[in-house]
């Protein structure tokens, strides 16, 4: 019998192909482009017209301190990169839908990179849009140096013309910090590696930003893919979203840390870990309170899963109830804040905010009462309005969590929905808190109408916050000149790019 014959490494295993790349797409390119030069207008403009520290440290440099000479011309270059960076993601979005539909695919990972492309400008920049950032410095300071945040403002504990109270609004340099005790036990690290260094600050806080971005970057797909979306689509409305980049990132809002903490919790707890999932989830409770709304969704769709009885409801409760708990004493007291950030919870409620629901039904009751000759009782019908509008939310939220126990809502839309009540309803509404339901809502819905409700609204909100993060009450006719001049600019790469524009 003769011998098998031995064969080669080559002949033995062929060389696998490697997979077919789709093919290269101008027009993807194009957008991508488009908007990376956008944001780089944004990058060059915010050195007049960002939310500057104060002093201005660019202030008197050559080629740095150029932008802060003429405010207004920085105002208009700036607008026309937030228009090109919106229309860029409204492109981008198109193709995407078109590869959804069986045209030219994107290349793996082209959104990803497409997001990291355009915060990169961003990334070395002042902030835009908000001078929140300055308030987490200083408050933060407050807890480095030993002293309650909780119950001193900047202007009481720093002095008034310590570098970091400077920066900060008026109206905000008393007030005591409103944030959880986790934040602010994290902004003390920062405190102690960066000092009064405003800039570098500034960066340590945009590194957090980061992780928070991060983390939602990491959850979204999953939940997504959970409830048989594609992830693509929620990574581009829920993480490549305008005010993601406007606000989360640039403007350095801790909404960032508190969202990915939520739905990383949110995630781990659907698929691996119910009590894991709490422990996150409590956790971005102490960065902003809202958070905690998640904790009832998740418990009402784990006692769903264990039979959906009530005697599975009170069970899984009390147990995430001691977990919760345990976290939320082991943050106050190992941190040494306490839980003093409860009392300053109404802090954000001193300005009122237009956008707010309910604060537009006080003031127009308000009004009315003064025009039929009741007097100014606006104060006392705004109270009303505002607790009207908490009771509504609450009662929308346990509407929402009834129907996560029966199986009608899925936990991730509860939460999307549940946190959309409470920022409408709120006393107080920014435009980075729409985020909060936006985001759960892009993992979770692929309906058309929220689809096209959440873009036109992320779009226009985009460019309703000046970049200077402050108002124009004494200077009203810059910011109209601004954005006229901003069309201007803008018309020139829309020309140049005329014939590559997705239809």
């Amino acid at each position: 019998m003769a011998a098998p014959e031995l064969s080669t490494s080559r002949d033995a295993a062929p060389t696998p192909e490697p997979p077919e790349q789709p093919p290269r797409n101008p027009i993807a390119t194009t957008v991508r482009r488009f908007g990376m030069t956008g944001a780089l207008l944004m990058a060059i403009g915010s050195l007049g017209a960002g939310a500057l520290p104060v002093p201005n440290p660019a202030f008197g440099l050559r080629l740095l301190g150029l932008p802060s000479r003429n405010a207004t011309v920085s105002i208009a270059i700036t607008y026309a990169g937030m228009a090109m960076v919106v229309l860029g993601w409204l492109w981008l979005g198109r193709l995407l839908k078109r590869d959804q539909n069986g045209g030219t695919p994107l290349a793996k990972g082209f959104i990803t990179r497409t997001m990291v492309l355009w915060a990169l400008p961003l990334w070395v920049a002042p902030p835009l849009f908000s001078k929140d950032v300055y308030s987490y410095l200083a408050q933060s300071a407050i807890a480095a140096h030993g002293m309650d945040p909780y119950q001193l403002g900047p202007a009481d504990a720093l002095g008034i013309d310590d570098p970091l109270t400077r920066s900060i609004p008026t109206v905000w340099r008393s007030t005591p910090a409103p944030y959880g005790p986790l934040f602010l036990y994290l902004g003390r690290g920062i405190t102690a590696l960066t000092g009064n260094d405003v800039v570098l600050g500034i960066f340590a806080h945009r590194l957090l930003a980061i992780c928070g971005i991060a983390a939602i970057w990491w959850a979204l797909p999953k939940l997504s893919s959970r409830l048989g979306l594609d992830p693509r689509s929620a990574l581009w409305l829920g993480v490549a979203n305008p005010l993601v980049l406007f606000h989360l990132f640039s403007g350095v809002h801790n909404e960032s840390l508190m969202l990915g903490l939520m739905l990383a919790g949110l995630e781990i707890g659907l698929s691996r870990s119910v009590l894991l999932g709490t422990v996150l989830i409590t956790l971005s409770s102490d960065i902003k309170v809202p958070a905690l709304l998640a904790l009832g969704f998740l418990g009402m769709w784990a006692a769903r899963e264990r039979g959906g009885r009530l005697l599975d409801v009170l069970k899984v409760g009390v147990s995430m109830l001691v977990v919760a708990g345990a976290v939320m004493l082991a943050v106050a007291y190992g941190t040494g804040l306490g839980f003093g950030w409860i009392d300053t919870l109404d802090i954000p409620t001193l300005i009122r905010s237009w956008v707010s629901v309910s604060t537009d039904l006080g003031l127009a009751g308000g009004q009315l009462g003064i025009l039929a000759g009741l007097g100014d009782h606006t104060t006392a019908v705004l109270t009303l309005t505002r607790v009207l509008g908490g009771v509504v939310s609450g009662a929308m939220c346990l509407w929402l969590l009834l129907g996560t126990l029966r199986g009608r809502i899925d936990p991730i839309t509860g939460v999307g929905c549940g946190l959309g009540a409470v920022v409408l309803l709120s006393p107080t509404v920014h435009p980075w808190y729409l985020l909060w339901a936006a985001i759960p809502l892009a993992a979770s819905t692929a309906r058309i109408r929220f689809r096209r409700l959440s873009v036109a609204g992320s779009a226009i909100v985009a460019l309703l916050v000046p970049p200077t993060g402050a108002d124009f009450a004494f200077r009203a006719y810059q910011l109209p000149m601004a954005i006229a001049a901003g069309a201007v600019i803008l018309f020139v790469p829309l020309y140049l790019i005329r014939h590559r524009i997705p239809r």
